[in-house]
């Protein structure tokens, strides 16, 4: 019998049993107490919990277009940096991935880099602008098979055509995901309307210009029957339209961003604009009202929105600044911090909400895998009991705009795995990775 590829010893898996898990030839080939056989690479996993890989749901990876702030590869990086098995590039890139050839050039550069699995979510509007219907259908059909389609940075304001967005995707299972901002009520917005804003002069984003969207969209996709996701919630009343919707068995499911489970509209306060963000940073109220909704299943995943920018765009002055802050990195610990270490959630449902939940939304079957002998070896092992600094010039994006610079934060991502291969090995990226 030949060697395993790798043996983690003694690894806790997200239910706290103790297993060793031996991997080989992609998938994990046997999940025991005390493996007997050899194995080429021994990892010592006694302090650590093995989750699914992470599947991100909402990620901006840039290219095509603006290179100078992500690429495929650098995002591919960070991700598997952070734990992830595969991300869902949006498309707001340069040109804006609304026809078959842009998801396919995005979905073979992630195949190049070989990290981690891309999947290229299509425009639901030709470049964004909410007015005719992109290529859904090639984008569809092509050799990238979208399934996922969102105009985000951009809310699909004009009400017929999302209908007709929501019905067209119908025929193949596909799955509409909204930017819920009215932009009527939010132009010119730079941050929560609020306290704060009215003391620092900024113009305000009201909660009901993403709460109005939510309503009207929930009610769109329950006249037509179709599949309805929220980007990044971010409000109370957001939370008790989504839990309204769920309980009349309307097709919705809803993401939260780790961010919005931690920072406040506090922050801005210090002007930096590396806290402005879109949908803004919230109240204090607000992120109790997401942490609770995130427990309780009312909110379905967490997705980073990782939105890398390069440094002019962010270190100016904050009506000038771009809106957007990195996540892949850290969102795990982020999580950890928020849900698991205040006894909101445990690392069972760290793995419902952060892979296997996502997985299925995004129909990405070879992820959100149970970890079983015989399921494909996308996983990710941490050390809860560790803590790091987050130091901005680490970071493996190409961009260095996170908003926790400076920040102990717990949970070490110590190794991730795709498809049977480590792409991260005690916190280093492996060769594969790039370095």
């Amino acid at each position: 019998m030949k060697p395993a590829d790798y043996l983690i010893k003694g690894v806790s898996l997200p239910d706290g049993k103790k297993a060793d898990i031996a991997i080989s030839d992609g998938v994990i080939a046997s999940l025991s107490n005390g493996f007997k056989g050899e194995a080429n690479t021994i990892i010592d996993g006694s302090e650590c919990v093995a989750l699914p890989g992470l599947v991100d749901l909402h990620t901006h990876l840039r290219e095509p277009g603006r290179e100078d702030a992500e690429t495929v590869l650098s995002g591919s990086r960070a991700g598997a940096k952070g734990g992830f098995t595969a991300l869902s590039a949006m498309a707001n890139t340069s040109p804006v991935a609304d026809t078959a050839g842009v998801v396919e050039q995005v979905y073979r550069l992630g195949q190049e880099a070989g990290l981690l699995d891309v999947f290229p979510i299509g425009a639901v509007t030709q470049g964004l602008k909410g007015e005719a219907l992109s290529e859904i259908g090639a984008m569809a059909d092509s050799v990238a098979r979208v399934r996922v389609f969102s105009d985000d940075g951009n809310c699909v304001f004009d009400p017929l055509v999302m209908r007709r967005a929501l019905e067209y995707i119908k025929k193949f299972g596909g799955l509409i995901a909204q930017h819920a901002q009215d932009p009527r009520m939010t132009i010119g917005s730079q941050m929560n309307e609020g306290v704060v804003s009215a003391r620092l002069g900024l113009k305000g984003w009201p909660a009901v210009a993403e709460e109005a969207i939510i309503a009207r969209d929930v009610l769109l996709a329950d006249h037509v029957k179709s599949r309805l996701h929220i980007c990044h919630l971010t409000t109370a009343g957001g939370v008790e339209i989504i839990r309204w919707a769920k309980a009349r068995g309307i097709d919705v499911t809803a993401e939260v961003t780790p961010h919005h489970l931690l920072l406040t509209d506090d922050l801005a306060s210090s002007y930096d604009p590396v806290y402005k963000v879109n949908p803004p940073l919230r109240t204090e109220s607000d992120v109790h009202a997401l942490r609770e909704a995130l427990a309780d299943g009312t909110i379905d995943i967490v997705a980073t929105d990782h939105a890398p920018h390069p440094t002019e765009a962010k270190e100016c002055e904050w009506q000038e600044a771009a809106f957007g802050m990195l996540g892949l990195e850290t969102a795990l610990s982020i999580v950890q911090k928020t849900m698991v270490d205040t006894g909101l959630m445990n690392w069972v449902q760290v793995a419902e909400r952060m892979s296997i939940t996502p997985a299925r939304i995004g129909g990405y079957e070879s992820h959100g895998q149970a970890l079983v002998s015989g399921s494909i070896a996308n996983l990710v092992v941490i050390n809860p009991t560790q803590k790091w600094t987050v130091d901005r010039d680490l970071v493996v994006s190409n961009s260095s705009n996170t908003p926790y610079h400076g920040h102990e934060l717990p949970g070490v991502v110590a190794h991730t795995f795709y498809k049977g291969v480590a792409t991260l090995i005690n916190g280093n990226l492996t060769s594969i990775g790039g370095m």
